[in-house]
């Protein structure tokens, strides 16, 4: 019914902003500047919410009631946030749209390159955040390990969220550990 899918649509939307909401504080954390060398830049600030992006992406894909919904529900405000964002910054109105697909582009390779490396050979995720995330400074390798390690251990503590608290938009991250210096 026309009534339950435009309700179904507003929960998803709610869920997805909480969601985004908590991954973008995730990924404003300061230790991952000061310890574990992302630049902090507005490419690796895009870079981190991307990755967090992926992380409760990568967790919604894999199906079940309502997950789809929430997960295309938070793409489009990821990249609604991120139109806004370049218009704030003064962005001229002709541009911002070629920008933004850029960044969706950038996006996708990006999902694509961490979920081969989640599943791939050993060293294939740090050889994706090496060209993706540190792809503008050049990081020691401790802090690609330390953050690959990150990425797993997030990866595994999302994969055990309750699914009804995801379609609620309740998320929490685990504690960020180790140091890479």
């Amino acid at each position: 019914m026309i009534i339950n899918r435009l309700f179904k649509g507003a929960e998803s939307r709610e869920a997805a902003g909480r969601l985004y909401r908590a991954l973008v504080d995730q990924a404003r954390r300061p230790d991952f500047y000061l310890r574990f060398g992302v630049p902090d830049t507005l490419d690796g600030r895009f870079d981190m919410i991307a990755l967090h992006a992926f992380l409760l992406l990568h967790r919604l894909k894999r199906g079940g009631a309502g997950q789809g919904m929430v997960a295309q529900a938070l793409f489009d405000l990821m990249f609604a946030d991120m139109d806004a964002a370049l218009r704030e910054m003064g962005v001229g109105d002709l541009s911002v749209g070629r920008k933004v697909k850029t960044m969706a582009s950038g996006f996708y390779g990006r999902i694509a390159a961490y979920e081969a490396g989640l599943s791939g050979a050993a060293g294939e995720l740090e050889q994706a955040l090496a060209r993706n995330l540190y792809g503008t400074v050049a990081p020691v390798p401790a802090e690609i390990a330390a953050m690959a390690e990150y990425i797993r251990r997030q990866a595994a503590f999302l994969a055990d969220a309750s699914t009804e608290a995801l379609l609620k938009g309740e998320i929490a991250f685990e504690a960020l550990q180790g140091r890479a210096s």
